[in-house]
This record gives C-alpha cells, sequence and structure tokens, in this order.
C-alpha cells in the first residue's frame, strides 16, 4: 500500500468555538509543509467553508472579514498532489451536506469520478479527495441510516491510502474519521474530542491520545469516540498519554531532527512512489505529464548530496531505459560553454527548489532549447517555476541541514523517470519490468528492516569518534553512495572523509591506508562482489580498519572486516535507497559522540541560494 502523509488534518466536536482550536491546531502543523489551508465550521445547520491557496496567514486574513461560528469543525493543510495549489483545489471539499479533509490518495479516483459524474454529480476541483465527499453524500442519498454508515459504505469502494476527517451539516455535532496507511491520532478532552493527523496540533488541548489503526472508522461527538472496523464490527483502542512537549512532538520523540528524518525515510519514499509506480501495468506515470517526445539523452544537474542522487539517477536511467545519461555539478555548467539542445532532458534535482547554482543551469539549459525537468521537494519553488515538468518527491520538510530523506526520496524520483522512459521507449518490457516493479514496492519494508537491524551504532561511533580520517568505497551505483557518506560525516561530525569508486583505491588513495585508518565498504552481493572483496583484501594487508556494508546472510565477509553494517538483499540498481541508511547512521553516531549539534552543523544552511 502506497500512501503519503505531509498533509496537516485537524478536527474537534465539543462546547468552544471550533475555529480558533483549528488554527491553532494548523499553525503547530506549518513545519510539515504546505500549499493551500482552509477550514469547515458548523453551526448545526450549515458548514462554512473558508480555504484558500498559500499560507496560514493567507486564511487568517479571510476569517478576520468572517469567521465561521460553531462547535464542531476540521481543517486540513494541504501539498499537492492531484491538481494544482488553487482555491479550488484546497482543503476541505463538499458535496451536498458533506464535508471533507483527507490525507493519502485515492488510487481508483479516476474511475470512481467518471461513474459519478456519470450519475450527474458536478465536481469543482481536480483532486482525489471530492470523490470522497460525493461518494459520501451518494451514501446518505441511497439511505445509509448515519454519517457513520455512510463513510463506510463510501471508503468500501476506494482503493488507496485514506486519513479522513467528515462532518454533515446533517449530524450535528458529530465527526467521523478513518485511517487506512495514513496517520491519524484522536484526543480525548472532557466534553470534546479531537482530530489530528500528527501529535503536536493538539498537544496544547489534551495530552490524552488514541492512536487509529488501519481499517478503523471513528463515530465522535462531546462525550467521546466510538471505534469500529469497515464491517461496522466494535473495535477498542487503548489511550495513552503522550509525555512529549510540543517540540518533542515535532521531533515525534526523537532527540534530533535528523535522526527522525532518517526513520522517516521509509514513509518518504513510499510517499514518492504513491499513484505513480503502477504494479498493475508495471508502470510509472508523471501524474498528468509526459515526457515527450522521448529524450536522445539525459542530463542531471545538481548540487551536494543531490548531485550524489544524480549519480545513481545515471546508473538507474541507462540500465532501464537505455538512454545515455550525463551528471554535471550544476556549479560548473553554465560556465563551460554547455552543448544540450531540443533532443535532451536536463533534469534539475534540489530538496529546496531553491538551490542558486541548479537554478541558474535549468534556466541556461532551457534558453539552449533542452526541455527542462524538476525534481523537487517543495511545490512551486523556483526550480519548479522556470522547468517544463516537475515531480515533487513529497517527502515532507526536512529541517535537518544534512540532507537524508530528501536524497532517498530523490533516488525513488529518479527511479520512476526512468522507468516512464523505458517503458515508452520499449527497453523495459516483459518480465524485467514485472520483476523491477515488484522489487521496487517493497524497497521501503526492507528500509524498515534496514534501520531496525542497524540501531543506533553508539558503541560503533566510540570506536572511532576521535579518528582524523575516514575513507568510503563502492562500485556501480554504490560508488554515488561512498560519496555521500563520505558527505555525511564530514558534514556533521567535522572528520575529514573521501568517497572513492573501490577500483580507483589502487590508483593513489591506496598510499592513504595504514594505521588503522577506518575505510567504509560497500560489499553488498551483485555485479562487481568479487572485486570488492580484493579491495577489502588490499585494505587488510595494509592496517586498515574495515566497516562492510553487507548483504544480509553473507557469512564470508564476516571474517574479513572488524564490523559489519547488514542491509536485506536488492537489486543493485536499488541498493542505494538501503546502503545509505548506515551510513547517514553512522554520521549520526559519530557526530553525536562527539558532541556535534547534528541538526544545524557549523558554516553550512538548508537552502543555498547563492551562487
Amino acid at each position: 500500500m502506497l500512501a503519503r502523509a505531509m498533509c496537516g488534518i485537524v478536527g474537534y466536536v465539543g462546547t468552544r468555538e471550533a475555529t480558533p482550536i483549528l488554527l491553532a491546531g494548523l499553525r503547530r502543523l506549518e513545519y510539515r509543509g504546505y500549499d493551500s489551508a482552509g477550514i469547515a465550521v458548523c453551526n448545526g445547520e450549515q458548514a462554512h467553508l473558508v480555504r484558500c491557496q498559500g499560507k496560514l496567514a493567507a486564511l487568517e486574513k479571510l476569517l478576520a472579514e468572517k469567521s465561521p461560528v460553531g462547535a464542531y469543525g476540521i481543517g486540513h493543510t494541504r501539498w499537492a498532489t492531484h491538481g494544482r495549489p488553487s482555491d479550488e483545489n484546497a482543503h476541505p471539499h463538499k458535496a451536498g451536506p458533506i464535508s471533507v479533509v483527507h490525507n493519502g490518495i485515492v488510487e481508483n479516483h479516476v474511475e470512481l469520478r467518471e461513474r459519478l459524474i456519470a450519475s450527474g454529480r458536478v465536481f469543482s476541483s481536480q483532486t482525489d479527495t471530492e470523490v470522497l465527499a460525493h461518494l459520501i453524500d451518494e451514501a446518505l442519498q441511497a439511505g445509509a441510516a448515519s454519517l457513520v454508515e455512510a463513510v463506510r459504505a463510501a471508503l468500501r469502494q476506494v482503493t488507496g491510502a485514506y486519513a479522513i476527517a467528515v462532518l454533515s451539516d446533517r449530524s450535528p455535532n458529530v465527526l467521523v474519521a478513518a485511517k487506512n496507511a495514513s496517520p491519524l491520532v484522536l484526543g480525548l478532552g472532557k466534553g470534546e474530542m479531537f482530530i489530528a493527523s500528527d501529535a503536536p496540533a493538539i498537544l496544547e488541548q489534551t495530552r490524552d491520545m488514541l492512536f487509529l489503526e488501519d481499517g478503523d472508522i471513528a463515530e465522535l461527538d462531546h462525550s467521546g469516540a466510538r471505534i469500529t472496523d469497515l464491517d461496522g464490527n466494535p473495535v477498542v483502542r487503548k489511550p495513552r498519554t503522550v509525555t512529549w512537549t510540543a517540540g518533542q512532538a515535532e521531533k515525534a520523540g526523537y532527540p534530533h531532527f535528523m535522526l527522525k528524518e532518517i526513520h522517516e525515510q521509509p514513509r518518504a519514499v513510499t510517499d514518492t512512489l504513491a499513484g505513480r509506480l503502477l504494479p498493475d501495468s508495471n508502470d510509472a506515470v508523471l501524474e498528468d505529464q509526459e515526457v515527450t517526445p522521448l529524450p536522445s539523452r539525459v542530463v542531471i544537474l545538481a548540487c551536494g548530496t543531490s548531485y550524489h542522487a544524480g549519480l545513481v539517477g545515471k546508473f538507474l536511467i541507462e540500465n532501464i531505459a537505455r538512454i545515455p545519461c550525463e551528471v554535471d555539478l550544476a556549479s560548473e555548467f553554465r560556465y563551460r560553454e554547455p552543448v544540450v539542445g531540443s533532443r535532451d532532458l536536463v533534469v534539475g534535482i534540489s530538496q529546496s527548489g531553491e538551490t542558486a547554482d541548479t537554478l541558474a543551469a535549468v534556466k541556461e539549459a532551457r534558453a539552449r532549447g533542452a526541455r527542462t525537468f524538476a525534481i523537487c521537494n517543495v511545490v512551486d519553488s523556483a526550480i519548479p517555476r522556470a522547468s517544463d515538468l516537475v515531480l515533487y518527491t513529497r517527502a515532507g520538510p526536512e529541517i535537518g541541514v544534512a540532507s537524508t530523506k530528501c536524497f532517498t526520496a530523490q533516488l525513488a524520483a529518479l527511479t520512476l523517470l526512468a522507468i516512464h522512459l523505458g517503458r515508452r521507449n520499449g527497453a523495459l518490457a516483459g518480465v524485467a519490468a514485472t520483476e523491477l516493479v515488484a522489487e521496487l514496492m517493497q524497497i521501503p519494508h526492507k528500509m524498515s528492516e534496514t534501520l531496525k537491524e542497524t540501531g543506533d551504532l553508539k558503541a560503533l561511533a566510540r570506536k572511532y569518534q576521535n579518528v582524523r580520517d575516514f575513507l568510503f568505497l563502492g562500485r556501480g551505483p554504490n560508488y554515488p553512495i561512498a560519496l555521500e557518506g563520505a558527505l555525511k560525516l564530514k558534514e556533521i561530525s567535522y572528520i575529514h572523509a573521501e568517497g572513492y569508486a573501490a577500483g580507483e583505491m589502487k590508483h593513489g588513495p591506496i598510499a592513504l591506508i595504514g594505521d588503522g585508518l577506518p575505510v567504509v565498504i560497500i560489499a553488498t552481493r551483485g555485479k562487481g562482489y568479487d572485486k570488492v572483496l580484493s579491495n577489502l583484501a588490499e585494505v587488510r594487508a595494509r592496517e586498515g580498519q574495515v566497516i562492510a556494508v553487507a548483504t544480509k546472510g553473507d557469512t564470508a565477509i564476516l571474517d574479513q572486516c572488524e564490523d559489519v553494517l547488514w542491509v536485506p538483499d536488492a537489486p543493485p540498481l536499488l541498493q542505494p535507497m538501503l546502503t545509505v541508511l548506515p551510513l547517514q547512521l553512522l554520521a549520526y553516531a559519530v557526530a553525536l559522540a562527539r558532541g556535534n549539534d547534528v541538526d544545524q552543523p557549523r558554516n553550512l544552511a538548508k537552502s543555498v541560494t547563492v551562487e
């Protein structure tokens, strides 16, 4: 099941005015990122919707003119997926008496929309969420006995991920919430109840929380919540008292944003793939976009961590789509009279979408006639606006300066692009397509397994916290991961580190090895595995200390290194989304052991907006 969880949901039912409570909750969720916001508040007769594109300040300005009055309501901050950021596409969505806010993706929304239109229903937005509002209203008109029954009938028709909050003009002081593959929590107050997509939204109101599980449907009023499953069977969920502060809640209980974001990577990759990777047809779609005509060459432009993602992208695009691919440092591109034209697809990669070097390079490529394609995490930022096509990674806000989850989300996006191109030029077909898509579907689960298996690495960090130098080696698609592992260690531990293609070790870097130099070798199974083992033996012969990243179950490697960090087996092209995880955790643990600020390392900024 593919899901997304970067949007924010808040709901309230009780005796107080709902509007200020909803706004306070949405403010607590601003750190997640969004491009529009809205609320629906009901006075027992009619729900009043106020929504708009932009930040909460724009919504608050509208509410200052006329604030809805009522003691129950729902609110939402939206990150655009289906439908561009606009007032019409902002949540909540309304159909008849029904108002809905939704996180997730209704994967079968196209067929459902077509059926509903054929039955005479009129849609006012481009979103998949509006389908839910119409389905619930349709169920009520067909005789559903209550709002919760109508929601149950609607969800039985839905394929995909959802966290929803629903109110009806005709069901006073009642909210309905439901969850499948997207988080949702209920807050228990005295004579009032709360709904949120994340605990920080309602921590100011209550610390007694009830976390819904997949398949749960909750009916709330001021007296409490009744939880059932999709078949109407009662479900018991035990409340928990949350002891976090609001700041800790934003970190989900983790001590640092970086560690939280490392552990968010399975979700970030899932969200990037959601609705785009199509296992039924072994295809990848770029939402409403097509790369046509197909390019004769792909040129990737990026800086820093995004550049390393681009290097992995070269392997993906050339192997899967069989299209030549070059990767260039954006900071160098426009100063060397680059040769690009109308037959080239130039891909600019940036977490923030504001990276000055990458933005300038993309504009230069476009001025020379190339089609431009942005891979970015921030909606409507400068690089997407300067590009012909865009694929948003949906990783959610990344607060830690050293990028982690945006990197793996970029890898997922590049894999989607490679599959999209390969399916359209015929280079990816038959069994190869089936196997690749099936393996990619499993990657988020394998990422979770890797993070759990790796643990906190405190003992390993203590062992190496005082060294002056590190060497990282990798081959094939894992060569860029060696570069990224070295960069992460440099960024937050301030230890000098270098990454090399393992085959280059004998062409100079081998002179550095000796006297206990720690060498991280990515030695996963696949093409070149035997050669990596030879590199490993050369390091050991020169008294280097080997830390291997290896495929789980590879007992042969145990006797050849001091420490092993395990990852599950995966095809070589998809291994980078796994092998980078232990290296991120290693950098984090070493930096922490050295007493460094891992979220805000010295001299670095999150977005490099100057050249």
